[in-house]
C-alpha cells in the first residue's frame, strides 16, 4: 500500500512526497511505530517524521511529530551492534542525525526501505556536492507550531524537539553506564548509508530471546553479505544489463536442476490461539523438508488487529509453528510477513541457508473501497541458488454466492502486489514473472448446487472426486477465469470447512454451512512434482481444518566452471561489439488516444519499442520544462524506463486512471486528457509521443453543490455549464436556473436503493462489491440509464462510499472543520453547526444521518452498530481540510455519533 498518498494530502501543493516508509523508533527498551516521508520543495528535502494509527490511508490516518532537514549537518548509517548479525530477511537499523542530535529507526526488511534509503542517500548526494550552496528550507516553517487554518499542519512540533531528544537522552545515559561492553560500529561519518551489518528484527525472530539465534540465515557468497552496500548501489549501467541479459538468455549452459521438497501449510484460525501442538500438521512426513512455507488466516478478528495491525498472537502463532517443524533437521526463520490476519512465515534447512537470496515481502489488501487487509493476500519472493520463487498466501472474500468477488480478488492481487527489483530501472516484479509460484491459503471457493445433506452423503461415502465436479474454484479454473497455468493435486480428503470449533463435527449452527474446500494449495511452473495434498483431522483448534502439500521442485544450480566460461565469453562479444554507434529505436505506434475515458476505469494501450541500432540502450521517460512529473497525474508509462538489447524489443503499457484527485478538473473541463510523453534514449535522441483521449464526465468528484442543480445525468450537461458550475460559488445559483435540488439525484437513488433493498443486508457496509458492477452503477449514475440501479447491495453500498470519498469539498465543508470538532461533546452545538451548513450540504448530511439511523433499527440482523457506521461514514463526511490526529479522529466520530444515537431532523 503507497501510504506517501497520506503524507501527500498534508502538504501544501508547492511539497512533493516523493515516498514513504513504515518503520519502527526505537526508546530505551520501548519500539514505536511512525511513518517517515522524503518531502521534495524547490530542490531542497526533509524527512517528515508522522504518528500513525494504522496502514495509512488519508490524512486522517497521520499526525507530524518532527522534521528533519537533509543539509550538510545531515548523516544516515546503518547500524548494529557486534553480536547482532546480517539476516537474510533481517529488518534494516539505521541511525539519523542532525546537528548534535540522533534518531535510531528499525526499517523493514526489502526493496521499499531499501528505495528510501537510496532516495534518502541521493538527496543528500545532491547537498554535499554544493557545499557552498547552503539550503534554507525556508518552506519548513510552515509546518512548525502556528495558527490553525488551511495549509497549516495542525499538531507539528519544532523539528528533532521530541524524536531525537529522547533518544539523545537515552544515548547519554547508555555512554555513561557502558555495561555491557559493546560499542556500535560506524564506518565513515558523513558519507550517506554506510557499510555495517543489520540486526535480526523481532519480526524475523520468531521467538525474541538471543539464545534462540540459531534461527537466522548468514549471508554468503550468493548474498551480498552487507545490505548498507546494497542499499547505497547505483543504478546498473548499460554494460552491467547487457551482461545480465546475456547471461539469461544462455542460463542452459551453467545451470543444472537438482530436486527439492518444499512443505506448504495453509490453516484458517478463526482468531483462536494455539492451543494444541502444532506437529501433527507440519512434521508429518518421514523425512524432513528443505523448505517450509506456512501460512494462516483470520489470525487475529478483533477490531484492534483490524484498524491498528497489531497483534500478540503472531508471536504466539510464530511459536507455536518453529516449536512444531521436523525435529530431524534444524531451519532457519527465513521472513515473515503478516496484514491483519493473514500471515505467512518462511523456514528453510540451516544447510541451504547460504543459497537463499534477494527476499522480499509484500502485502495488498482487497476489503472495502479495495483498501482494508481483512481480505487479501501476502506474499514472499527469493531466489533459491538460480531459480526465482513467489509464495503466496491469499484470504479472498467469503459467502458461497460470492465466486465472482473471489475471482476479482485473485485478479487484484496477481496485478497489484509487486516486489521492486534491486536494479530500480527495471520494472517491478509481479506474481508471474517468477519461475516457481506456489499458491496457498482460504480461498473460500464452495461447493454450489448440492445442498447440505446430499454433500454430506457424498463425504460419508468418500465419493470426492463427484463432489468435487460441483466445487467452485474448479469450475472457475476450468473456464480459465482464475489461477491459469496452475496445477492442483487431486483432493481425496474430505472437506476442511466447517467444523464445531474443538470437535470434527459438521456445524451444527443455526446457519448450517455446506461443507467445502475452502483451504488449497496450488502452484506454477516446470519440474514440480506433489508427494501429497491432504487435511489433518487431528486439529481441533479451529472451523477450520488445516491442510498441506509437500511438492518436489527440480531448482536450477549453478555449475561455477560452466558460468565463469560463459560470463568471459559474453564480456568478450560485448568487448567487440561497443562502439560509437548511436542508440536509436522504432516505435510501432506514434501517438495514442483513449477513447471515453471513465472514473476509475483502467484503459491501457501498448507502446512498443524496437531496438534498430547497432548497440544496446536504455531507456527513460523524462520530465518537460517546467513539470514535476514525466506525465499528468492520470497517465503512467510502465515501465517508465528500461534496457533493450541490440535486435531485442519491449512493450511499454501505457495507462489512463481517473481517481478521486484527478477527476474533478476533468469533469469540469479545466483538464483535458492531452499530454506530450518525451522518451529519451541514453546517449541518444528524444522521441515525442503524443497522448489524448476523452473523458466521460461523472458525478464521481463533483461537488455537491454542482449536483443539485443538474436536474439531468451529467453526462447530458453541456461542457460549458459543467465548467459554470464549478467556478460558481456555493452562495451563487445559476442564471435563470429552476430551484436546485434539495440533494443530488445521485446520492438520492443510491441510498433509497439500500433503504428498500439492503436494510436487513449482513455486513452492509463492510463487505465489498464487484468492481465490474460499479462500473455499471456509476455508467446508470451519469447517464440515466437504465432507471434503477444494477448490482448487488454490496456493490451500491460501495459506490455510495466511493461517491461521497471522491467529492471535492466534503459534506461537512472544510471551512465548518474546526467547528465541528470543538462541539463534539455537546448535542445542541453538534445540530447548530449543521444547521449553518450551506443547504443542500445540509440536505445531504441530515438524509445521510436518517438513513443510517433505520439502519441501526435493524443491527440485530445487518450487524452494524454505531461504532462501525462513526467509523466508517465519519471520516468521509467530515474531512481535514490538512491532516488528522487520532485526537481529532475520535472526535469526527463523537461528533457524528450524536447524530447516530438521537432523533435528530
Amino acid at each position: 500500500m503507497d501510504q506517501s498518498v497520506a503524507i501527500q494530502e498534508t502538504l501544501e501543493r508547492e511539497e512533493n512526497c516523493i515516498i514513504a516508509v513504515q518503520c519502527d523508533v526505537l526508546f530505551d527498551d520501548i519500539t514505536e511505530s511512525r511513518l517517515l516521508g522524503l518531502v521534495e520543495s524547490a530542490e531542497e528535502h526533509a524527512i517528515f517524521i508522522y504518528t500513525h494509527r494504522r496502514m495509512a490511508i488519508t490524512a486522517d490516518d497521520v499526525s507530524l511529530e518532527d522534521v528533519i532537514p537533509i543539509c550538510l549537518d545531515f548523516a544516515v548509517v546503518e547500524v548494529s551492534s557486534p553480536e547482532e548479525l546480517a539476516v537474510v530477511g533481517g529488518d534494516t537499523r539505521v541511525r539519523v542525525s542532525y546537528q548534535e542530535e540522533e534518531l535510531e529507526l528499525r526499517l523493514p526488511f526489502g526493496s521499499h526501505s531499501r528505495l528510501f534509503l537510496g532516495e534518502v542517500n541521493r538527496a543528500w548526494s545532491d547537498v554535499c556536492k554544493s557545499p557552498t550552496q547552503v539550503p534554507k528550507f525556508e518552506w519548513i516553517n510552515k509546518y512548525h507550531k502556528g495558527p490553525r487554518g488551511q495549509g497549516v499542519v495542525k499538531q507539528a512540533l519544532t523539528p528533532l524537539s521530541t524524536t531525537l531528544n529522547k533518544l539523545s537522552q537515552h544515548r547519554k545515559t547508555e555512554k555513561s553506564s557502558d555495561k555491557k561492553g559493546t560499542s556500535e560500529k560506524e564506518k565513515g561519518s558523513n558519507s550517506g548509508i554506510q557499510k555495517s551489518r543489520a540486526p535480526l528484527s523481532q519480526e524475523s525472530q520468531g521467538i525474541s530471546s538471543r539464545e534462540d539465534r540459531d534461527d537466522l540465515v548468514r549471508s554468503s557468497s550468493h548474498t551480498p553479505s552487507n545490505k548498507a552496500q546494497i542499499l547505497a548501489m547505483p543504478q546498473f549501467g548499460l554494460r552491467d544489463n547487457l551482461i545480465r541479459c546475456e547471461l539469461l538468455k544462455n542460463e542452459d549452459l551453467y545451470t543444472y536442476l537438482e530436486d527439492f521438497s518444499f512443505f506448504l501449510g495453509t490453516y484458517n484460525v478463526n482468531g483462536q490461539p494455539p492451543k494444541e501442538s502444532l506437529s501433527p500438521w507440519l512434521s508429518h512426513t518421514p523425512n524432513p523438508p528443505d523448505i517450509y512455507c506456512v501460512g494462516f488466516q483470520e489470525l487475529d478478528l478483533s477490531k484492534e488487529a483490524f484498524f491498528f495491525n497489531d497483534t500478540p498472537k503472531e508471536m504466539e502463532w510464530t511459536k507455536a509453528v518453529s516449536e512444531a517443524l521436523h525435529p530431524d533437521a534444524k531451519y532457519a526463520l527465513v521472513k515473515l510477513v503478516r496484514l491483519v490476519g493473514i500471515m505467512l512465515i518462511f523456514y528453510v534447512k540451516k544447510e541451504h541457508a547460504e543459497f537463499i537470496s534477494d527476499v522480499e515481502a509484500e502485502t495488498v489488501g482487497t476489503g472495502i473501497m479495495g483498501r482494508m487487509g481483512n481480505k487479501g493476500a501476502v506474499a514472499i519472493r527469493f531466489r533459491f541458488h538460480n531459480s526465482d520463487i513467489c509464495v503466496v498466501n491469499s484470504h479472498l472474500a467469503a459467502h458461497i454466492e460470492e465466486y465472482e468477488r473471489r475471482n476479482q480478488d485473485y485478479k487484484d492481487i496477481c496485478s497489484r502486489l509487486q516486489f521492486r527489483p534491486l536494479d530500480f530501472t527495471q520494472p517491478p516484479l509481479t506474481i508471474m514473472k517468477h519461475d516457481v509460484i506456489l499458491w496457498i491459503g482460504d480461498l473460500n471457493y464452495r461447493i454450489s448446487d448440492l445442498d447440505v445433506d446430499n454433500v454430506k452423503e457424498l463425504i460419508s461415502k468418500k465419493e470426492f472426486e463427484t463432489l468435487h465436479s460441483y466445487d467452485q474454484l474448479k469450475r472457475q479454473i476450468d473456464e480459465e477465469a482464475v489461477f491459469v497455468g496452475f496445477v492442483e493435486g487431486e483432493i481425496d480428503f474430505q472437506p476442511t470447512y466447517k467444523y464445531d470449533t474443538g470437535s470434527d463435527m459438521w456445524d451444527t449452527s443455526e446457519k448450517c454451512r455446506v461443507p467445502a474446500w475452502c483451504d488449497r494449495i496450488l502452484w506454477r511452473g516446470k519440474n514440480i512434482k506433489q508427494q501429497h495434498y491432504q487435511s489433518h483431522m487431528a486439529l481441533k483448534t479451529s472451523d477450520h481444518k488445516p491442510v498441506s502439500s509437500l511438492l518436489i521442485a527440480g531448482i536450477k544450480r549453478i555449475n561455477t566452471e560452466a558460468y565463469k566460461k560463459t560470463f568471459e565469453e559474453i564480456v568478450r562479444n560485448i568487448d567487440k561489439m561497443e562502439n560509437e554507434c548511436i542508440p536509436s529505436v522504432t516505435l510501432a505506434k506514434q501517438e495514442f488516444h483513449f477513447k471515453d475515458v471513465k472514473y476509475m476505469q483502467h484503459q491501457a494501450e501498448t507502446l512498443s519499442l524496437f531496438n534498430d541500432g547497432q548497440v544496446p540502450c536504455q531507456f527513460e521517460f523524462i520530465q518537460k520544462p517546467n513539470e514535476s512529473t514525466y506525465c499528468k497525474p492520470w497517465l503512467t508509462a510502465n515501465p517508465p524506463k528500461g534496457f533493450i538489447a541490440q535486435g531485442g524489443s519491449v512493450d511499454i503499457e501505457l495507462e489512463v486512471f481517473v481517481n478521486r484527485s484527478t477527476a474533478p478538473d476533468l469533469n469540469s473541463g479545466k483538464e483535458q486528457i492531452e499530454d506530450i510523453l518525451v522518451l529519451h534514449l541514453e546517449r541518444g535522441k528524444d522521441y515525442f509521443i503524443p497522448v489524448t483521449g476523452n473523458y466521460l464526465p461523472s458525478c464521481y468528484g463533483t461537488s455537491i453543490h454542482s449536483l443539485c442543480h443538474m436536474r439531468e445525468p451529467i453526462q447530458d450537461m453541456p461542457q460549458e455549464t459543467l465548467h459554470k458550475l464549478a467556478e460558481m460559488s456555493v452562495k451563487e445559483n445559476v442564471a435563470n436556473a429552476e430551484k436546485p435540488l434539495d440533494i443530488p439525484k445521485e446520492l438520492w437513488m443510491m441510498v433509497d436503493h439500500l433503504f428498500r433493498n439492503a436494510i436487513q443486508q449482513e455486513d452492509i457496509f463492510q463487505q465489498p462489491g464487484l468492481r465490474s458492477e460499479f462500473a455499471d452503477i456509476r455508467d446508470c449514475l451519469d447517464t440515466g440509464m437504465p432507471d434503477s440501479l444494477p448490482g448487488s447491495n454490496h456493490s451500491v453500498a460501495e459506490a455510495l462510499l466511493l461517491f461521497l470519498d471522491a467529492l471535492p469539498e466534503p459534506v461537512v465543508p472544510f471551512s465548518f472543520y474546526q467547528q465541528c470538532l470543538e462541539s463534539c461533546s455537546n448535542a445542541s452545538q453538534c445540530e447548530k453547526t449543521i444547521s449553518m451548513l450551506p443547504q443542500c450540504h445540509q440536505n445531504v448530511f441530515n438524509y445521510l444521518a436518517a438513513f443510517l439511523r433505520e439502519l441501526l433499527k435493524n443491527s440485530a440482523v445487518n450487524r452494524l452498530d454505531v461504532n462501525i457506521l462513526a467509523t466508517i461514514f465519519a471520516s468521509l463526511l467530515l474531512r481535514s481540510p490538512t491532516k488528522q490526529d487520532l485526537a481529532e479522529k475520535r472526535k469526527t466520530q463523537e461528533f457524528f455519533q450524536h447524530f447516530l444515537t438521537q432523533g435528530s431532523t
